[in-house]
This record gives C-alpha cells, structure tokens and sequence, in this order.
C-alpha cells in the first residue's frame, strides 16, 4: 500500500512538472474533450446513465473493453469505431508524456550517478 502513494506521489509530480509543457497542456485537454464529448454522445443516444457513458468511453479510450456494454444503432457503432481510432492514440500519447515525465529524472540521475563513478575512477589512475 505504501508504494502505491510513493508512485501516486511521483506521478503527480510528473504532471505537475509537464503542465509547465504546452503540448502536455493541448493533449490533455484534449483527451478530456474526446472523453466528455463522447460520454454526452453515449448518453443522449444509446440512452446510458452518465457514470455508464462515461465509463463506456474510458474503456473504449484505453482499450479495455469489458464487452458489459456495447453500442445498439448503426449510427453509434460507427462513432465507436472513429471514436475508438481517435481516443486510442491521443490517450497514448498522453500516457507517453506522462511516462516521460516520470522517466527523465530517474535518467539524469543515473546519467550523475555514471559520470561520478567514471570521474573517481579516471582520478584513481592517475
């Protein structure tokens, strides 16, 4: 349990240090638009709960898919379809950043790490 919130913890430190970031900025906001458009979509036209939509459209988004929902008129189908192509690969991306985020300090350190090492060992043959 606790190495959950130490990696809840880094991760909102990743966020925090992206939103400095415009293109994190625009992707994520983006990916919000896609997720409250098409959970509004679900809603009005296949008739779900709003906790129903929204869920239908973040498993669609992240490629989860528990089959418990599916879309019934043709015309819902082919949103799904277009939304599913769109959704997956901007919530990629975002996860791509996010993932980035976490990653670069963890690289720079061991990049500190290494040179230190090569620093003390180039001095002890001298």
């Amino acid at each position: 349990m606790i190495s959950f919130f130490v990696t809840l913890g880094r991760m909102v430190k990743a966020i925090t240090r992206s939103w400095q970031d415009a293109a994190f900025r625009t992707t994520l906001f983006l990916t919000l638009a896609i997720l409250i458009s098409s959970t509004v979509f679900y809603h009005n036209v296949e008739g779900w709960s709003w906790i129903d939509s929204a869920y239908f459209s973040v498993m669609v988004a992240t490629t989860v898919g528990l089959g418990d929902f599916s879309p019934t008129t043709p015309g819902s189908k082919v949103f799904t379809m277009i939304y599913a192509l769109v959704s997956i690969g901007i919530f990629v991306a975002l996860m791509t950043q996010i993932a980035q985020a976490l990653l670069t300090p963890i690289a720079k350190r061991g990049k500190k790490s290494t040179a230190k090492k090569r620093n003390k060992k180039s001095a002890a043959e001298e």
